[in-house]
C-alpha cells in the first residue's frame, strides 16, 4: 500500500487542539484538508507527521512551538495612530483587520489594545508561541 512521500497530493482529516485541549480546529464537516506533502504548505511539524502514513491510518502528534507558528515575537506587536483608520471605524480590542506594507504583502493583524491616541496591533500568528496537538487521517494520497 502506498505511503505518503514528498510531493505526493494529500488529502487529510484533523482536529488540532492546544495542549490543555482545546479545539482551536477541524475538518470536521468539511472537505479534507489538502495539500502538497513536504512543500511546505502547513506548519513544519503536520508536514514531518503525515510522511510514511498510508491511507485509513490514524495518528495523533503532538507538535512543538517551533515546528508549528514560530514563537511569539515581540516586534510584530505595533502601535498605530488613530487618526489613520476610517473615520467611521471605532477600532475595538479583538477587532481583525487586513494591513499592508510597502512591498504590497498584506497580512492579518488584530487590536490588543486601544490608547486615547493610537492603537495596539499584533501581527503575530494567533497559535504564535503555542505547541499544537493534531489528530490526522489520511483520506487519500495521489
Amino acid at each position: 500500500m502506498q505511503q505518503v512521500q514528498k510531493g505526493d497530493a494529500v488529502s487529510v482529516h484533523y482536529h488540532g487542539k492546544l495542549t490543555d485541549g482545546t479545539t482551536f480546529d477541524s475538518s470536521a464537516g468539511r472537505e479534507p484538508l489538502s495539500f502538497t506533502a513536504g512543500n511546505g504548505q502547513v506548519i513544519k511539524g503536520f508536514d514531518e507527521a503525515v510522511m510514511d502514513m498510508k491511507v485509513g491510518d490514524k495518528k495523533t502528534v503532538n507538535i512543538p512551538v517551533g515546528e508549528a507558528y514560530g514563537h511569539r515575537n515581540d516586534d510584530m506587536v505595533m502601535e498605530y495612530p488613530k487618526s489613520e483608520f476610517p473615520a467611521d471605524m471605532n477600532p475595538q480590542v479583538g477587532m481583525e483587520l487586513q494591513m499592508g506594507d510597502d512591498a504590497g504583502n498584506v497580512f492579518p493583524v488584530v487590536i490588543v489594545e486601544v490608547g486615547e491616541e493610537t492603537v495596539l496591533l499584533d501581527a503575530n500568528h494567533p497559535l504564535a508561541g503555542q505547541d499544537l496537538v493534531f489528530e490526522i487521517e489520511i483520506v487519500s494520497i495521489g
